[in-house]
């Protein structure tokens, strides 16, 4: 049977997603779950890689295994085995042609800042702080330049190997709110794939942006000539979550 799970995990102390040799990812540590929960050695695939620090509310994941356990009931038979840091939301069967990675259609991540002249400790695990940040309108205006189908490898690291850098985000969504006494913004991306600290350094150009610090013809000379250079810091990964993974009505439907 092909299980589909929809895991969260706060990702401070983990160095990714991905298996790395000497250290710890999250997917090495629910492949250990299953294999101290059901004696099983499984391979699990992720619909993408966080980096390290990076969080997830809505990572979704499938192994191939042949038990009893009811799909439903996977999340129970697994949380037992896991640490505080990391928990299975749900389980469904998923047909043999799903693909975590390869079936995802849309994914959201969302980064969080707060105002504030210092740190706040209920916040730094999961934002970042800023002394200032631009007004909403500001915020949302650049947003809007992020937009669309273009080819974002100025906003791509170096070490990344992919074909395309060439992806589709169908939203940059800004909201604020407040808490503890200071002002939260959040930052939310949806888009049809990501390229590797892609969303960190979207949030990055747009805090420029919006502040005045480059303008609109420096962003589209980035994506005209794809230089680094260009654009604004990369964010710091605490600051950001993968959200959601969205998959086609068929795929939903298995």
């Amino acid at each position: 049977m092909r299980y589909v799970l929809t895991v969260a995990y706060d990702g401070t102390e983990f160095s990714g997603w991905q298996r790395q040799k000497g250290a710890t990812s999250v997917q090495e540590t629910l492949e250990n779950a299953v294999l101290a929960a059901l004696g099983k050695t499984v391979r699990v695939t992720g619909s993408g890689r966080t980096d390290a620090g990076v969080h997830a509310a809505g990572q979704v994941c499938h192994f191939d295994l042949d038990a009893t356990v009811p799909p439903e009931k996977m999340p129970d038979c697994l949380n037992v085995k896991l640490p505080a840091s990391v928990r299975v939301l749900s389980g469904r069967a998923g047909a043999e042609s799903f693909d975590s990675c390869r079936s995802a259609k849309k994914k959201t991540y969302r980064y969080s800042l707060y105002e504030s002249e210092r740190e706040m400790p209920l916040k730094e695990r999961y934002a970042v702080r800023a002394e200032s940040i631009p007004t909403l309108a500001a915020l949302k205006k650049a947003a809007s330049l992020m937009e669309g189908t273009k080819d974002f490898k100025a906003f791509c690291s170096s070490g990344s190997a992919v074909k395309t850098t060439v992806r589709t985000v169908y939203e940059v969504r800004v909201e604020e709110g407040k808490s503890f006494g200071s002002r939260d913004v959040f930052i939310s991306v949806c888009g049809n794939g990501f390229l590797y600290n892609m969303v960190r350094t979207m949030v990055g150009e747009l805090l420029d942006l919006a502040s005045g610090k480059r303008s609109e013809e420096s962003l589209l000379e980035a994506f005209q000539s794809g230089q680094r250079g260009l654009l604004g810091k990369t964010m710091p990964a605490k600051g950001l979550c993968l959200m959601n993974v969205a998959y086609g009505e068929e795929d939903e439907n298995d």
